[in-house]
């Protein structure tokens, strides 16, 4: 007997958070239904499953950190909870009927151009597939990132990342380490250090830290928000219009001296002794690093159970780790709040576009990628939060919803014309990253005297837009068929009818 065909489907997504679950949701809503979400868990959510540390909440405002077209009246507080945003996303893939399309458990381990058949052959955790479109919505924090450390292997205390949390491990009265000050370590260490015997604080590098000023939204003014949905919308209005406000400082450094007094004065406040003040006082610019929101990160660390340390680690042994001064610091579990892989994504091995080219062959060492979206030599791949997407001053949900409207205006061109295929001109494709790049050189990414994951090991900020969120919309929210080039079918079109997508009002 000849083996069965792959499932085949018009559009695959891969991955169920903020992007997928959009992508999902705007498809359905242009009336495609042949479509296909790939998630490696067990349910919806992304980074807002996975990261379930205590502590764990949002750093953009409650009523901007959510889908423009679902609103939620009832956020608890102006920074939202983890749990709060699971919730959220868990009730979109509800309410828009988007959990039929979902495979659970189905990792996405590789993606092939076939240029013959003019689609993609996946291969997934649970059987291959083939989709004539392929969408990443995985976003660059899903992957943590692990460091080498000498002898790692040998100790036999709990290991555990931030992203990875074990909630069945107790914490109480142990001596905990923790590796790593970005903004997972920042929320878990004041929420743990009441409950554990001795905290040990590996620092590298100091991060600033302004306060968060977060606070309870009351009964009344949920009411209100549930009633009046204008009132909602015109808060989140006024949040995002002063949130784009601040993306000018990070491309004119000097404007961010006043935001650095703000979080100078905030930790002398917190912070009276002297010395462990001075090892909490970074050397840069403020913002060329991620600027980290917290009203008790910095008190915490004046607490007598906690030891900041700032020479470098040696090596882990069985119960201890031993620094570069030779002293041992003995503990029993080790917390890594080390991160992800953002600029070194491990699917980019195993994405083979034409010719079977990978995306790290492609990319020789840093992304890059049109609009973010699109990859020259890759046809009909498309990324949400792809490369120089990111964002330092507001929601990357506004870049995503952006994003989905360029790939849907690529579909429509696609059915409009009856063709197999796009992929971005090679020279649209280093146009937009020239562009890019001029924009980004005068940035505190690249002159504040930083080393952050914003850069790539060749030193290259590729991660971060260099602008407001506003230039970014107007410049990628059309699909402009010039910047494209066009592949035409040379087989026959898919036996099963599909609904083509409308045209849009309004875009």
């Amino acid at each position: 007997m000849s083996p069965r065909p792959a499932p085949h489907f018009h559009v695959a997504i891969a991955g169920s958070g903020f992007g997928g679950l959009g992508m999902a949701i705007r498809l359905k809503q242009e009336g495609q239904q042949d479509f296909v979400i790939f998630e490696r868990a067990s349910e919806v959510g992304g980074v807002w499953r996975d990261n379930s540390y205590p502590g764990c909440a949002c750093d953009v405002q409650s009523h901007l950190y959510s889908f423009s077209f679902a609103p939620n009246p009832g956020w608890s507080r102006s920074y939202s909870p983890q749990s709060e945003i699971h919730t959220y996303l868990l009730g979109c893939a509800d309410r828009y009927g988007i959990r039929p399309h979902i495979r659970f458990n189905h990792a996405l381990h590789s993606a092939r151009w076939d240029e013959g058949e003019q689609r993609w052959h996946l291969e997934t955790s649970q059987g291959p597939y083939t989709a004539d479109v392929l969408v990443s919505a995985v976003g660059g924090l899903s992957e943590p990132a692990i460091p080498r450390l000498p002898g790692m292997e040998t100790f036999q205390g709990k290991v555990m990342h931030s992203a990875r949390w074990d909630h069945g491990h107790d914490l109480t009265g142990r001596g905990v380490a923790v590796i790593g000050t970005g903004a997972s370590a920042i929320q878990f260490v004041p929420a743990i250090q009441p409950k554990v015997g001795r905290l040990l604080l590996f620092q590298r590098t100091p991060p600033w830290v302004i306060p968060r000023k977060d606070r309870a939204i009351g009964r009344a003014a949920r009411w209100v928000f549930q009633r009046v949905p204008g009132a909602q919308r015109l808060l989140r209005g006024v949040i995002y219009g002063l949130r784009e406000l601040t993306a000018f400082g990070f491309t004119n450094p000097w404007l961010l001296k006043l935001l650095q007094h703000q979080a100078v004065r905030h930790l002398k406040q917190s912070v009276p002794d002297p010395v462990l003040r001075a090892k909490l006082t970074p050397s840069y610019t403020l913002g060329c690093k991620r600027i980290l929101l917290s009203d008790d990160y910095l008190p915490a660390l004046t607490r007598p159970n906690v030891d900041v340390i700032t020479e470098p680690i040696r090596e882990v042994r069985a119960h201890a780790i031993v620094t570069a001064d030779g002293v041992e610091h003995a503990v029993d579990t080790l917390i890594l709040g080390t991160g992800f892989h953002v600029t070194d994504m491990p699917i980019a091995h195993h994405i083979r576009g034409r010719g079977g080219r990978t995306l790290v062959e492609a990319w020789g060492g840093t992304m890059k990628a049109h609009l973010g979206t699109t990859v020259s030599g890759f046809p009909n791949l498309f990324f949400l939060l792809g490369p120089n997407t990111g964002l330092g001053h507001t929601s990357v949900i506004l870049m995503i919803e952006s994003q989905i409207e360029h790939v849907l205006g690529a579909l429509r061109y696609l059915e409009g014309r009856g063709l197999a295929a796009v992929e971005p001109t090679a020279e649209a494709q280093a146009a937009f990253v020239q562009d890019v790049d001029s924009k980004l050189a005068g940035t505190v990414w690249m002159r504040g005297g930083c080393e952050s994951w914003y850069m790539d090991a060749t030193g290259r900020v590729s991660t971060l837009w260099p602008g407001t969120t506003y230039a970014f919309r107007r410049r990628v929210v059309r699909f402009e068929p010039g910047e494209y080039l066009a592949i035409a079918r040379h087989r026959l079109p898919a036996p099963a009818p599909r609904r083509s997508l409308p045209a849009l009002t309004g875009a």
